[in-house]
């Protein structure tokens, strides 16, 4: 894998990071909107300002930073965008919340989701805003579309000609590691728009700066407000923050720790837990019995066990029937690599299950980043040839990953 190192052209802010005081780190974590918001919001002085967002960003009483922006005199809030899901979070999986006003703050609120390019720049353009600010708490891995919209909103906002804010959060499973396959370009689409890991160990203001050097056509305007008091192996309970789910089935951040390998699921015929309690840790389909976890059981996987369990979904896949499969139960998050577990678990229901089938649109292959995983696992490959068919490209990321650390 090859990825270009673009020039920042001469008199473009590239990226414009607020600096961690001295002293700062380990001793109480602040979010980028609380370092704004303490600053009196000086970084929008004098800009109508929009606002990228959804429920997750808040302040750590819950207060949605939209309505503390939107009462306060010393900023210019006139304008919020919606991703995935909406910007008060309604919609499920696929959907968005269409344009409207919101009846909290009567701002109006225009839908981000599926738009790119110069359909996005237009958005951006009539809503008369000159600063897009991004605030989303994302869950560090690469098909969880948030991450798109801050790729595709810092395009449009290049191209429409305003400038870029992000304000940084935690990625919830650490920043210690990138695992798992790189994207190959010819499979990207908006669970994948450029070649990263699949597991990318890095927050959003990070992946801002990468984005920005890296992948888009020339670079935006970007001011990016870091956190303080963050450490790369910090995990989300450690940062004294509330826990708002960043999607529908994103309930917890245990969810987030097996995220990055279970949703290879939503590639095959089995369920991948949505419409129960559990999404993401529960996994299943009509037949399965309990020779899968006791298969999965066998390869001794670090940090967790694989229990058998029977559930219902209450919507998507087996709605409303009894389906037999496992439930991950990870008992040293330290120890527990989420991308091999998800191989480990599809190449073990394979295995074991006459009825398992990837779908026909070849899905996997969007999640993974090529059709390389499906291929190795249906000719038989074991656990560790699966893996060790990404690990040059892999490690060409994290070099160029170490290059946009923000924290230590």
């Amino acid at each position: 894998m090859r990825l270009s190192r673009r020039a920042v052209l001469a008199g473009a802010t590239a990226a414009a990071c607020l600096p961690l005081p001295a002293g700062a780190a380990g001793h109480g974590l602040r979010t980028g909107f609380e370092r704004l918001a303490a600053d009196g919001y000086a970084l929008l002085a004098g800009d109508r300002v929009g606002v990228v967002t959804n429920p997750t960003g808040v302040t750590r009483d819950v207060r949605h930073m939209v309505d503390v922006m939107h009462a306060d005199d010393r900023v210019d809030l006139v304008a919020v965008f919606g991703p995935e899901h909406g910007f008060r979070g309604t919609a499920q999986a696929g959907g968005s919340e269409g344009r409207y006003d919101d009846p909290a703050t009567g701002l109006p609120v225009h839908d981000t989701y599926l738009k790119s390019g110069r359909p996005l720049a237009d958005v951006f353009t009539a809503s008369g805003v000159d600063t897009v600010v991004f605030d989303i708490q994302d869950v560090g891995a690469r098909f969880y579309t948030y991450i798109w919209t801050l790729y595709d909103c810092m395009e449009a906002a290049r191209l429409a000609g305003k400038r870029f804010v992000v304000l940084d959060r935690p990625n919830p499973v650490t920043g210690r590691a990138a695992l798992g396959p790189v994207l190959h370009p010819d499979f990207a689409s908006f669970v994948g728009r450029q070649p990263i890991a699949q597991a990318h160990g890095m927050t959003v203001a990070e992946l801002a700066v990468l984005f920005n050097r890296e992948f888009l056509a020339a670079p935006v305007v970007l001011d990016t407000v870091r956190m303080t008091g963050w450490r790369r192996s910090d995990w989300y309970d450690a940062s004294g923050l509330p826990w708002v789910p960043a999607s529908p089935n994103m309930p917890t951040p245990d969810t987030a720790l097996v995220y990055a390998g279970t949703c290879l699921f939503e590639g095959t015929n089995l369920s991948e837990g949505r419409g129960t309690t559990r999404p993401f840790e529960l996994l299943g389909a009509e037949g399965v019995d309990g020779r899968w976890a006791a298969a999965v059981n066998e390869l001794g996987l670090p940090g967790a066990h694989f229990r058998e369990a029977y559930f219902t979904p209450a919507f998507s896949k087996f709605q409303g029937k009894t389906v037999g499969g496992v439930q991950i139960h990870v008992h040293d998050r330290d120890a527990y690599d989420p991308v091999r577990t998800g191989i480990a678990l599809l190449v073990t229901a394979r295995r074991v299950w006459n009825g398992f089938a990837w779908r026909s649109d070849h899905w996997i292959d969007k999640l993974t980043g090529s059709s390389r995983v499906r291929t190795a696992i249906d000719a038989g490959a074991g656990v560790d040839e699966v893996v060790a068919g990404w690990r040059e490209e892999l490690a060409a990321f994290r070099r160029v990953r170490r290059e946009y650390l923000l924290y230590g």
